[in-house]
This record gives structure tokens, C-alpha cells and sequence, in this order.
């Protein structure tokens, strides 16, 4: 990958400025969410989790807690629409988005970009191939081209026995061949382009995705 001055800097200039400019912004909305999370079912204001960065480094992702805090000695790491974890206020917040946008902490602290793959958890990220690592060597982002194809992804895991096994067989991959395309042409009108078409995406009906042929062929070989 060739390392253009907006790899080098702008990227991370980019990152900073508008990330600090959101939270400057949306600080008023945090402390209503955040009160609404925390008097609407117990727990903390944050979900925090180990997931895999740049170069393969760990670090804890920030999302305002979605989910009913349960001890359960085996909790699935993916989470489908219908998944009864998800606490009233936190349907609302993963509908419009607003659960991921703690990420913007994220993305000063220099763990995450404005645009980039999706950070998965290390349990997925073990998985991957050595040709699918090399997503690792780009800075890992609160949206991205998969982020944008996949939408609906909460939706096509709902009502599915078989989960986590659809998932890492079928989406994953898909969403992986995806962000490759994005870290073989990383430029900064692609990044606006991106960043733009996520925001225009919020207010438009999430269009169910038809995954392609090879992908589900494969899965059943």
C-alpha cells in the first residue's frame, strides 16, 4: 500500500479535528443519553471491549451500553435485532446509530479513525487469513464501506439457530473482501465520500442486503 501524504498525516489530522469538533458538539447529547441509559436499567453508561486495532494491537472500544447487564456463563459476541439482551433505550440507540458514537474518544486517543475497517474482537480477528490481515494494517474506523453495505446486518442475523457459524462463514468474509477494496485506494475524497454516505444512510430505510452466490455456496461445501 502506498503511503500518500494523506495516509502519512492527513488522515490523522482529519481524524482529530473533526472527532474533537463532534464531541465538542454532541456534549450536551451525551450527558442526556447517558442519564437516559442509567435510570432506564442498571449498569454502567459505557460498554467497553477488547477489540483487535492497528498492526493487530488490542484496545477497548467505547459504545454507550445498549444491552441489560446478565451474568451468563456463555453470552454471544454478536447481537441480532431480535436479541432480548437489548433493553428498550438501547433498540433506540443501535437504530439510529447513536451507541456507536463514544467511538469519537476512540478516535482521538488514536485507536480508531473516522473511516476504516470495523474493529472485531480478537476471537474473530484469530480467524482470519493471512491474506484477510491485511485489514489489520490500516487503523480500524467508526464506519466504512462494509459498515454502509452492511446496514442491516443485525437483521440478517435474526431468527438464526446456526448465528455465529453464518456469521464467520458467510458475512465475515464478505465484509472483509469489502474494507480490502477500501485499504488498496485510501484517499481523502473517499474518506468524505464515506463519511457523507453514512450520514445520508441514517435517515434512509435500511435496504436488505442479498449476499453473493460464491459466499453462501462456499459456506455449504
Amino acid at each position: 500500500m502506498v503511503q500518500s501524504f494523506y495516509l502519512q498525516r492527513g488522515k490523522r489530522w482529519l481524524d482529530l479535528f473533526l472527532s474533537s469538533l463532534g464531541l465538542f458538539a454532541l456534549s450536551p447529547w451525551f450527558l442526556i443519553w447517558a442519564l437516559l441509559i442509567r435510570f432506564s436499567s442498571p449498569g454502567p453508561v459505557f460498554f467497553r471491549q477488547v477489540r483487535t486495532g492497528l498492526n493487530g494491537r488490542q484496545f477497548r472500544i467505547f459504545k454507550f451500553r445498549t444491552m441489560f447487564i446478565r451474568s451468563d456463563a456463555h453470552t454471544c459476541l454478536l447481537t441480532a435485532s431480535d436479541d432480548s439482551r437489548i433493553t428498550p433505550v438501547g433498540r433506540w440507540l443501535r437504530k439510529t446509530k447513536i451507541d456507536e458514537l463514544p467511538q469519537l474518544i476512540n478516535v482521538v486517543t488514536g485507536d480508531m479513525s473516522l473511516v476504516g475497517p470495523r474493529p472485531e474482537v480478537p476471537l474473530y480477528t484469530n480467524l482470519y487469513t493471512q491474506e484477510q490481515r491485511r485489514i489489520l494494517s490500516v487503523k480500524p474506523g467508526i464506519t466504512g464501506r462494509a459498515s454502509i453495505a452492511f446496514a442491516a446486518e443485525e437483521k440478517l442475523l435474526a431468527g438464526r439457530a446456526d448465528t455465529e457459524h453464518f456469521y464467520v462463514s458467510i458475512l465475515m468474509p464478505y465484509k472483509i473482501e469489502i474494507e480490502l477494496q477500501y485499504c488498496r485506494r485510501i484517499s481523502l475524497l473517499g474518506d468524505l465520500r464515506v463519511l457523507l454516505e453514512t450520514i445520508l444512510k441514517l435517515f434512509k430505510r435500511p435496504v436488505p442486503f442479498v449476499i453473493p452466490d460464491r459466499y453462501t455456496t462456499t459456506s455449504q461445501d
